[in-house]
């Protein structure tokens, strides 16, 4: 039989019923369904035996039992077939007729009217069934804690209360389902979002890289999907180094760098992620080491960023041999603040290895969002970056738009008053290139 008829008749086979179709309200009763399956009939005693022998033709679908009690004999179980696999006694292979031969079984496939339920079906199927025919019904969600955070699509939204309820059925542990319904576009980064389903409660923990974090959602930012870009960040440090990390947000740059033994200065402007990033601290046992800050960014930049660089890069900084990193992942802005850098120090440049090394993310629509993303930070800053710095991608945010993280090391003639864009630039190292995730 084709491929291609197989799945077809397989979706229809293990799929909802029809007239699912529209439903708005979740009536999980509706999803009863009865479908005829081909069954062998053999002694219980043989099952476990005979059942690895039969993994080809064997039912292979979650959440339904593979092997039933036979309803006429209490000796007998039923084995449930595949039914595009199994269509008659002859559908055996010959090394699975050896083996029901060896043990006695016959061969003859009957058939069993399986009831299927709600519980049988998964998530995607449910949702398939219930939207209107053609449309997107992407279940995916950002997991954080207990909560499952959507990003439905306007066709979605007259499901909305029905996705979160079959979101939160269908995932352990998931006790609220929440949807965002505007961009992070305000000064405090977090977004507006509607409780669909389950759980008005927004106070959740999450562990990250072996990491716990705990705070109120509906009031910071968090994203599961940059746990990688955290780890890699952090494996960047030493121990003995220093993290500014100008847009903290609850701690996932500040709270592991903290633990390697680094001196870690973390600021937030909104108050709540300020709040819960000295909670956190504490939680991890790092309060020690981070210093906590609620100022705008531009303000930490040329406060106190300016002052604990000033005694970084003094008279003493030669004999030092650890490095400064500055993180300023605020990917809708962020480039805008490197102009706090211009001339943010006095005095004479010491040696420029000892200079900061900026991490700058950014979002990108552009055909080439490596270059885009060098020419912006340079254009804010007054220089050409594209010969000394990485790009990184972080990750696919939407269709045509790239997060990705830009890593330089500040010039002297931009750190510095009374500096000129000639011999200090060029001398300055180039970041070495790290491979990025995709080739731009």
């Amino acid at each position: 039989m084709p491929e291609i008829e197989t799945h077809q008749r397989d979706s229809e086979l293990f799929s909802p019923p029809s007239d699912v179709r529209g439903m708005t309200e979740l009536d999980r009763t509706a999803f009863k369904k009865t479908v005829t399956i081909p069954v062998l009939k053999v002694r219980k005693e043989i099952v476990n035996k005979l059942m690895r022998s039969l993994k080809r033709a064997a039912l292979q679908r979650p959440g339904i039992k593979r092997v039933i009690e036979d309803p006429e004999d209490e000796e007998s179980r039923l084995i449930m077939l595949d039914p595009y696999k199994m269509f008659t006694d002859d559908s055996f292979e010959k090394g699975e007729l050896s083996i029901l031969k060896q043990l006695n079984v016959n061969p003859q496939i009957s058939k069993y009217n399986l009831e299927l339920t709600y519980e049988n079906f998964k998530s995607e199927e449910i949702l398939k069934a219930v939207l209107p025919e053609g449309q997107d019904v992407t279940s995916g969600f950002s997991r954080v804690g207990h909560i499952a955070h959507l990003n439905l699509r306007d066709h979605q939204l007259p499901y909305k209360h029905l996705i979160g309820q079959v979101m939160i059925d269908k995932n352990p542990g998931i006790t609220s389902a929440v949807n965002k319904i505007n961009n992070i576009d305000n000064t405090y980064r977090n977004f507006q979002m509607e409780v669909l389903s389950g759980e008005e409660n927004m106070m959740t923990k999450v562990r990250e890289n072996n990491y716990t974090y705990e705070f109120d959602f509906s009031k910071v930012y968090w994203n599961p999907r940059l746990s990688t870009e955290h780890s890699r960040i952090t494996e960047l440090l030493k121990p003995g180094d220093v993290l500014f990390d100008v847009f903290a947000g609850v701690g996932p740059f500040a709270i592991p760098v903290a633990k390697k033994n680094c001196t870690v200065f973390a600021n937030d402007l909104n108050p709540e992620s300020h709040k819960w990033l000295l909670h956190n601290c504490k939680l991890n046992k790092v309060d020690q080491k981070v210093k906590v800050f609620n100022l705008d960014g531009k303000d930490f930049l040329q406060g106190p960023v300016r002052e604990e660089l000033m005694q970084q890069l003094g008279p003493l900084s030669k004999e030092r041999k650890h490095s400064v990193h500055i993180v300023m992942n605020l990917p809708a802005k962020a480039i805008e603040f490197l102009s706090a850098f211009k001339s943010l120090l006095d005095g004479q440049p010491c040696g420029s290895e000892l200079f900061p090394i900026v991490h700058c993310y950014s979002f990108s629509k552009d055909a080439n969002p490596a270059k885009d993303v060098q020419q912006r930070a340079g254009t804010v800053l007054g220089i050409s970056l594209e010969a000394c710095s990485s790009v990184h991608l972080v990750r696919n945010v939407a269709p045509n738009k790239e997060m990705l993280c830009i890593t330089f090391r500040i010039p002297a003639a931009i750190l510095y008053k009374n500096q000129t864009l000639n011999g200090d630039n060029h001398e300055d190292p180039p970041i070495k290139r790290q491979r990025t995730d995709k080739d731009f």
